[in-house]
């Protein structure tokens, strides 16, 4: 009887995992914070959109949020594409968004369905950018090739020196686009 206490015990623990936060510095005083759970045993090589456990980013116009998606929301309809190298501690960049080096997290390739409502990331073949508000928020854009760190959870971000600041955000005022540039 203790025995398969024991083992009940033992099987319902939960598996271990490791938390990441990164942070993304975009054009013209656009950011994001994120943050992710990945369960240990899918660290021994590139992680996928598969392997998340929890995911969640936030964006920023000036310091102000913008907007934000949690892999709570994900819904068929969803775009949900990422890969995390842990050897390199990057999320890799400069590919389609939709391949190995590629990143779309609540945004396609056209960076235009994250919701309204809503906030999305995309990494494509053009530049890393956010959509806001189911817009394409081209002032955000930076060469697709920038490099795009994680860092372990609780250890200080290193995000280019960028600061958030405090003025506030006018959804009507950035530059946006229907389709992909």
């Amino acid at each position: 009887m203790i025995r398969a206490v024991i083992l009940t015990l033992a099987l319902a623990s939960p598996a271990a995992a490791a938390e990441f936060e990164f942070c993304w510095v975009g054009a013209n005083d656009y950011t994001m914070t994120g943050r992710m759970t990945v369960p240990d045993a899918a660290l021994a090589g590139i992680v996928t959109q598969d392997d998340v456990t929890a995911f969640s980013i936030t964006g920023f116009y000036r310091g102000l949020p913008v907007g934000s998606w949690d892999l709570a929301d994900l819904t068929p309809t969803t775009t949900w594409h990422l890969r995390f190298d842990p050897a390199t501690m990057t999320f890799p960049t400069g590919g389609m968004h939709n391949s190995a080096n590629g990143q779309a997290w609540n945004a396609n390739g056209a960076v235009n369905d994250c919701g309204n409502p809503g906030f999305g990331f995309n990494s494509g073949t053009n530049a890393q950018d956010v959509c806001v508000n189911g817009r394409f928020i081209t002032d955000s854009s930076i060469d697709r090739y920038t490099e795009f760190p994680v860092f372990p959870a609780g250890v200080a971000l290193q995000c280019g020196g960028a600061v958030l600041l405090s003025r506030g955000f006018d959804p009507e005022t950035p530059t946006t686009r229907e389709s992909p540039g």
